[in-house]
């Protein structure tokens, strides 16, 4: 059986000269994850200890300016940044603020300009002298701004006491006239409104044709400024683009190392690193390393049981699960729930297995499988790119090829029962009398169909037997790799509960199906196992020598018996019962393929193809997420239960990640 990554702990001694080398290749390598974490510094010293960082910053202000999007990952590899590359960046920079700088100068001139040309345009119809008509003995003024939302608002308010004209063609410049003696009033409703007045000259006599045009010509002058300085800086950032996105990798990358150098032990010459690499990789590592720094590396070897803090229980080996391309994916399944320990068996592949396995009967129609494959083989060429799904690619694969094997069994395809019947009665034939489909999902008035329901119902329980099973024996060798001998021998998930449990289903096949008679050693066998497994706390303290093996008492132990035997029956007995959901949602699948197909003959046409796109769909994307959930369920209840007793340290490994900042 597979077992999790061996792994190994180097000690480096390194030299400030090779110290940046050094970090960059380990980087690279993706392969290395430091003995301590590293946490990031935002103080003002770390930062002043990391000139690589301010220069990213700055880099990325300017990619900001220039209106170019950022880079999604590293693109190729690239060296650490060097007196060139700083002299490139510096200029960059330089040239960029100063582009800027000039683009927000010539937009505040834009602004002046149109501001002022409005406000002149506002008066153009504004002839008559103000100051003739404020001296008026009985008329009172008041020009200014307003939201135009609020003018009715204000007339109505108003009413006969005054009167609203509007200045030019924005709305927002008004001329509020009202008699003397209903100026407070005026004023009032103009507060109340948010009016605010302007400033106008009292020999103001509207604007001269002249003025308006140098205003508009104004306008127009600082409007195309602006467009030069924006086409400049359009310009700069197409020419510039591929240089200013090196410098980014570069300097991330380069922030990254100085922010792991900063948190290394180290004197005034040597840098020590510590860390947990994969044995397979110790030699390639220590001749790289050794060629890299020209021999001038020190570099020692440990194993894990030569690890103080990890014999003191301190610290956990990191595990690293290996597998191929399909495998893979289901690797995140396993550390979502937790990690298996160090040394221990790795259960990815017995998960990809059962959830392919069981998403494939529970989700049995060929044309919704070949769905899922196609989305599946998308994702894997990256044609498809949602919200971080195409990690998904050969999940769904997996699970599209066992949907669609299943689909041929049950002679469905898109819900429907007529297209497959070919296929099926020419492989019933190779064997027998045809007949179609191969496997009969949908009960009916016939005795024979609800016999078979029931042997499919036989036969899912049977898989969750098998999954139990593999559960039980994973933990087994798990403690007896760990040394535990005493949990490896009793207790539920030891070998005394994995008797029990397989004995009482084998006895059960026995008595229902080949009638057999209970005997006087089933008895025996169901009592004593399940005797040592109740009382599993006494026995392995017993086995592993502690002591007092009555912990806390007979009384005590008598309890925690009588409590256990009620929990290993129960357990096992829903652990197995559970499984009958599988046969369940076999046979709500088929029977939403038989509504849809009904609805699909009852609207013919346009409409009923209408109908089969819309109830496929629907199919396809919410009972396709119901499954998947409660496969996810059984593994992790039915299956992971069994071992996952204790989580480990998950592997993770130090890598450059460009977005991954100081």
């Amino acid at each position: 059986m597979a077992r999790t990554t061996t792994m190994r702990l180097i000690e480096l001694m390194v030299l400030r000269e090779d110290i940046h080398s050094v970090l960059k290749y380990l980087g690279e390598l993706g392969e290395f994850q430091f003995q301590q974490e590293f946490a990031s510094d935002s103080s003002d010293s770390a930062k002043r200890l990391n000139p690589d960082a301010s220069i990213f910053e700055r880099l990325q202000q300017v990619r900001a300016a220039l209106d170019l999007p950022d880079l999604d990952g590293y693109k190729v590899s690239v060296p650490l940044p060097s007196d060139a590359d700083f002299e490139s960046a510096t200029k960059i920079i330089d040239s960029v603020e100063d582009i800027h700088k000039k683009e927000l100068t010539a937009a505040d001139e834009e602004k002046r300009a149109v501001s002022a040309y409005k406000e002149a345009l506002a008066f153009a119809n504004l002839k008559v002298s103000y100051s003739d008509l404020e001296s008026l003995s009985f008329l009172t003024l008041r020009i200014g701004k307003i939201d135009p939302e609020k003018i009715d608002d204000l007339k109505a308010r108003l009413g006969s006491r005054g009167i609203i004209v509007k200045l030019g063609d924005d709305d927002s410049r008004i001329l509020a006239a009202s008699s003397k003696k209903a100026r407070f009033a005026l004023d009032g409703e103009l507060k109340e409104a948010g009016f605010t007045e302007l400033q106008v000259p009292k020999d103001f006599k509207g604007i001269p044709d002249e003025v308006l045009l140098t205003l508009e010509r104004n306008k127009t002058e600082a409007a195309a400024a602006l467009e030069e300085i924006q086409t400049e800086r359009r310009n700069f950032a197409e020419t510039h683009k591929d240089e200013l996105y090196r410098l980014l990798q570069i300097y991330s990358i380069g922030s990254q190392i100085y922010s792991v150098e900063n948190s290394l032990e180290s004197t005034e010459f040597v840098y020590r690193i510590t860390g947990w690499i994969p044995a397979f990789l110790i030699r390639k590592v220590m001749k790289d390393l050794d060629e890299l720094t020209q021999s001038r590396a020190g570099i020692r070897e440990f194993l894990p049981t030569e690890v103080p803090s990890v014999i003191s229980g301190q610290e956990k080996v990191p595990v690293q699960v290996k597998h191929g391309k399909i495998v893979s994916n289901f690797e995140r399944m396993i550390f979502s729930y937790g990690s298996p320990l160090y040394g221990t068996i790795d259960p990815t592949p017995f998960v990809a297995l059962f959830f392919t396995v069981l998403f494939g009967i529970m989700f049995g129609d060929a044309g919704q499988g070949l769905c899922f494959l196609i989305i599946g083989i998308l994702c894997c060429l990256k044609k498809i790119k949602i919200s971080g799904w195409e990690k998904f690619g050969g999940i769904f694969c997996c699970i599209g090829i066992s949907s669609t094997i299943m689909g041929l069994l049950t002679g469905e395809f898109f819900a429907n029962e007529t297209l497959l019947r070919p296929f099926s009665l020419w492989v019933t034939g190779l064997f027998g009398t045809p007949h179609a489909p191969i496997l009969h999902m949908m009960p009916s008035s016939d005795p024979a169909s609800i016999t078979r329901m029931f042997a499919f119902f036989g036969f899912t329980i049977s898989i969750g037997f098998i999954i139990n099973s593999c559960g039980l024996i994973i933990n087994i060798i798990n403690q007896f790799s760990l040394r535990r001998i005493g949990k490896a021998l009793f207790g539920k998930t030891g070998i005394s509960g994995a008797v029990f449990f397989w004995y009482v289903i084998i006895f059960a096949v026995r008595v229902a199906l080949f009638k057999h008679a209970p005997a006087a050693y089933d008895w025996v066998i169901i009592s004593v196992s399940l005797f040592l497994t109740a009382c599993s706390e006494i026995f392995q303290r017993l086995v592993d020598g502690e002591r007092p093996i009555l912990e806390n008492g007979l009384f005590s132990a008598v309890i925690g018996a009588v409590v256990e035997i009620i929990e290993v029956i129960s357990s096992y007995l829903s652990n197995t019962v559970s499984f009958v959901r599988v046969g369940a949602f076999a046979l709500a699948h088929a029977v939403l393929g038989y509504i849809i197909n009904t609805f699909v003959e009852l609207a013919p046409g346009a409409g009923g193809i209408a109908v089969a796109i819309l109830g496929n769909a629907i199919v396809v994307v919410l009972e396709g997420m119901i499954v998947a959930i409660q496969v996810v369920r059984l593994q992790y209840y039915e299956f992971f239960s069994k071992f996952f007793s204790e989580t480990g340290r998950e592997f993770k490994p130090f890598s450059f990640v460009y977005k991954e900042t100081v």
